[in-house]
């Protein structure tokens, strides 16, 4: 370990270029740069060395060009960021100090240089939890997943759920506070392993593989006859069409994402939305930066159900910063299972 205002060697993942279509790992390159472990005097910069990173979909979003005001994209040349756990270096902001840990935005590199650190939460990590959870169920994708499902579908026991991408970092913790909310759970997936880890891992009543579905109306159907309360949309596109179908009266939809879509040129569009008008269903997009003031109470739920163990989170861990490109990539080929982690050090 480098000390005080040493430069030393600093790893990257580099954006190489705008994207369209599916990204390639030959859109980003690792390189070598050099970085101060230092803040410069006066400023209120947070330096970190970078732990764990979050592999996360709405990132190619910021892979393609836009002239958007409200959209910041990734730089060419420059690294891309992500969410990820970190240890402070040094601090010019005083609510940080050398050795605390911390989430939040972060480069895809060994050591970060974070200008704005009101963008970043300290942890008070208990060795009884894995440090890595503060990419997943601990950090954005359980926020994600608990603003979603208790603050936005608003669910009552009982009520009939469904989940799209349900193996995936959101989607399995949706399931499981679904099922300790006393209601009948079902979620899809792009494999048979992914469709036995719901049922047999994760409590899930019952599950399908939407590849293996030529028609999803009829699967839905199958697995809710009296049709759906809640939708938890990760997917969009004709899933989204046939859920339309499906719902109940005063039904829910929380769309939180739409990944069948983020690769296309042109969107495809959705047919059945005059349901929404016929079942009056409330469908309803939403953000997780919005519910970052409320991450507190967040815990207060969710630490309390992973030590008594009512809850389990799936990890797809990859090692090494040089093996970050291939499993960012695999996020949309549905290459990974649970939450994709890559591991940059483990202290």
């Amino acid at each position: 370990m480098a000390s005080g205002g040493e430069v030393i060697s600093n790893k990257q993942v580099i954006f190489k270029q705008f994207v369209e279509g599916f990204p390639k790992e030959s859109d980003m390159a690792v390189k070598t740069s050099s970085i101060s472990l230092k803040v410069e005097e006066g400023s209120n910069a947070v330096v970190v060395k970078n732990l764990y990173l979050s592999c996360d979909p709405r990132m190619r979003f910021r892979m393609k060009h836009s002239k958007d005001p409200g959209f910041v994209s990734f730089q060419p040349s420059s690294p891309l960021e992500g969410f990820g756990v970190a240890k402070v270096m040094d601090s010019g902001y005083p609510e940080f100090k050398k050795g605390d840990l911390v989430w939040g935005t972060v480069g895809w590199e060994e050591y970060s240089v974070i200008k704005n650190p009101e963008s970043i939460f300290k942890m008070h990590h208990t060795d009884d939890v894995p440090l890595s959870y503060y990419t997943g169920i601990l950090g954005m994708p359980g926020l994600t997943a608990w603003a979603g499902f208790y603050e936005v579908c608003a669910p009552k026991e009982g009520e009939y759920v469904y989940i799209s991408a349900a193996s995936g970092a959101v989607g399995q913790l949706v399931g499981q506070f679904a099922k300790l909310m006393g209601c009948y759970v079902v979620g899809s997936a792009g494999s048979k392993e992914k469709v036995e880890i719901l049922k047999n891992k994760l409590g899930f009543d019952d599950a399908f593989n939407y590849k293996e579905e030529h028609d999803l109306d009829a699967a839905l159907k199958r697995c809710f006859p009296e049709g759906i309360d809640i939708y938890f949309d990760n997917v969009g596109g004709r899933m989204l069409d046939a859920v339309l179908l499906n719902m109940r009266l005063q039904g829910r939809i929380a769309v939180c994402g739409m990944i069948s879509q983020y690769n296309l040129g042109q969107p495809k569009g959705v047919c059945n939305l005059m349901n929404i008008v016929y079942k009056r269903i409330h469908m309803i997009g939403f953000i997780v930066f919005d519910y970052f003031p409320q991450y507190s109470k967040f815990l207060e739920v969710v630490l309390p159900l992973i030590r008594e163990e009512k809850i389990v989170y799936l990890e797809d861990i990859a090692e090494g910063l040089e093996n970050a490109p291939a499993a960012l990539v695999g996020l949309f080929n549905g290459r990974n299972i649970g939450k994709q982690v890559v591991v940059v050090a483990r202290e």
